[in-house]
């Protein structure tokens, strides 16, 4: 039954904020502008929502974007026009990339004034059209509440994504006695009977199968729900590229992270492979090494693709048998399928987990700073509800290889692989989890796309740490370069601040590190800081930009560019 209106009109702005309200928003990041003023003032004296404001609108986002995806609650950011939503565009891209649930509310100009350029005035549905579910724009103050209602549910069903909701200011200013709309429930979709039996007969058929796990929605009932499948038929899982939440990392047959950077006997595994069961992930490019590992469009293995949203099954790759379920409709029939006897690849899972777990042994290296060595140490000490925040780099290969991650709210990183998001997303898990360990990871490069959102961390007194990897370079760039023109590096050296002094001006800890042994001491005294003063520690680690990935250096990669004669 739909709920009785109030008998008075009131503003749009609080119609706005009582309609988030009733979907249970509890949180809400924000640069503030001028063009959504009544929302603002409606958000003041709420104690339901949280408004966090942040210094620049694309930190905003990606922080929306990455509560998100730690939570599975989607993310609420609100932006002003123009300018504004330019910069707010970049977490739509994440979020688009990433299928992750996000509305961008962005103050519009009146409707009295469209299409005369005026004063900050952008088309939101051209210029949003290719990276979000859907851009609409509220154009009466009595449909606020359906539209916001439609809004949340396009950017939560399907394959998750980034909505956009233009507030013209007429709409804001306007009033209007109509009632807040409850979420409507979102269909969660599971295998028929005739499905699960395909899977069987696939199993039953197969002599090398695989499971790759990604994608979003998963919850602690589907995870261990296919984790108990995987234990009782013997099966090796994969996650694909930065999914590590799909599955625990610690289970004995996790196999290890799909993508870039892969092992060479997870990614031979894979290839020799004559059944994948691909489960809720695209497998984009990254997780199939540019569509290699799986070809597109028809795979060398036999395909089994199960994901929410029937656009995702047969775009990229033709399977052989395409389900459309949910993690946690697909979970629900799980439990109901056992092996009938011995499986052909016994032992299977056991050599796969072998194999991984002889990856988080640091190779050998003969540098002064170590990364393998310092994010070996750094896995001994982390707890086990930790939450780990990575930007896009190289340097994000040393903690995707040498930590463990044990499911949902354990760690956000882009999956499209932009810079930058590492801070802003830690400030979303600290904020949602203020008693838990949170550490970002991020390079040099990384870092200055969003430095300035230190000042939000330290005014909202967030103690999070900061792992910043400076080698003073794109390193990513470079080792691109020496691939394709080796010994011609250009436009890529960094000239940095000092950042641990940079972290104490923002009232922080700062702290810079040179040696590995060194870096254990530091950690502890960053992390007691940022107990003690809520504020955000930082430990530079200073090293060389030769060390750009746990196995290969730049030397290794121009060598082998210069032998094959490029």
């Amino acid at each position: 039954m739909p709920e009785e209106t109030t008998g008075r009109a009131v503003g749009g702005g609080e119609l706005v904020i009582r309609q988030l309200e009733k979907l249970g928003v509890h949180r809400v990041f924000m640069v503030a502008g001028e063009s959504f003023l009544p929302c603002i003032d409606a958000l003041r004296d709420r104690d339901t929502i949280e408004t966090i404001w942040f210094r620049q609108e694309g930190g905003a986002a990606y922080a929306a974007e990455a509560h998100a995806k730690l939570t599975g609650e989607p993310g609420i950011c609100f932006v002003t026009r123009g300018p504004g939503a330019t910069n707010a565009s970049i977490g739509l891209h994440v979020a688009m990339q990433d299928g992750t649930p996000m509305i961008l509310f962005v103050g519009q100009i009146g409707s009295d004034t469209v299409e005369r350029q005026c004063f900050q005035e952008i088309d939101y549905r051209r210029m949003f059209g290719q990276v979000a579910k859907w851009v609409g724009s509220i154009d009466r103050t009595d449909r606020i509440p359906e539209l916001i209602a439609r809004a949340w549910r396009i950017a939560c069903s399907g394959r998750p994504g980034p909505v956009v909701l233009a507030l013209p200011e007429d709409t804001l200013w306007g009033q209007a006695d109509v009632p807040a709309i409850a979420a409507a429930p979102l269909p969660r979709p599971g295998p028929s009977d005739d499905d699960m039996q395909a899977i069987l007969d696939a199993l039953a058929a197969a002599q090398r199968p695989f499971v790759l796990a990604g994608g979003h929605g998963w919850d602690d009932v589907s995870r261990t729900s296919l984790q108990d499948f995987a234990q009782r038929f013997d099966l090796p899982v994969g996650v694909s590229w930065r999914r590590f939440e799909a599955f625990d990392n610690r289970h004995p047959n996790f196999a290890g992270h799909v993508g870039y950077g892969m092992q060479p006997s997870l990614r031979q595994r894979i290839a020799d492979a004559d059944l994948v069961i691909a489960v809720n992930t695209r497998i984009n490019e990254p997780t199939s090494e540019g569509y290699t590992l799986f070809e597109s469009p028809v795979p060398r293995q036999r395909l089994i693709h199960i994901h929410a949203d029937a656009q995702e099954l047969g775009t990229v790759y033709r399977a052989d048998h395409a389900i459309v379920a949910t993690p946690a409709g697909f979970a629900r029939k799980l439990a109901g399928l056992a092996p009938a006897g011995e499986v052909a690849w016994a032992g299977s899972a056991a050599a796969a987990n072998s194999d991984y777990r002889a990856s988080l042994t640091p190779p050998a290296a003969n540098t002064q700073l170590d990364l393998s060595a310092v994010s070996a140490s750094l896995s001994t000490v982390l707890p086990l509800d930790a939450v780990v925040t990575v930007g896009a780099g190289n340097f994000a290969l040393y903690p995707h290889r040498f930590l463990q991650f044990t499911g949902r709210g354990t760690q956000a990183s882009p999956i499209c692989g932009s810079m930058g998001y590492g801070l802003p997303a830690a400030i979303a898990a600290k904020l949602e989890w203020p008693e838990r360990r949170v550490v970002c990871f991020a390079g040099d490069g990384c870092f200055q796309m969003t430095l300035q959102e230190m000042a939000t961390a330290s005014q909202h007194r967030l103690g999070i740490v900061i792992i910043l990897c400076n080698n003073s370079a794109w390193g990513t760039i470079r080792a691109h370069q020496e691939r394709d023109y080796p010994g011609r590096s250009f436009g890529l050296n960094l000239e940095n601040p000092d950042f641990a002094r940079l972290a104490q001006a923002y009232g922080g800890f700062g702290e810079v590190v040179e040696a590995t042994d060194d870096f254990l001491p530091a950690w502890y005294r960053a992390t007691t800081f940022a107990d003690v003063n809520r504020r955000p520690a930082l430990i530079e680690l200073r090293y060389d930009v030769d060390a750009i990935a746990p196995d290969t250096t730049l030397t290794e990669i121009r060598k082998a560019a210069e032998d094959a004669g490029r």
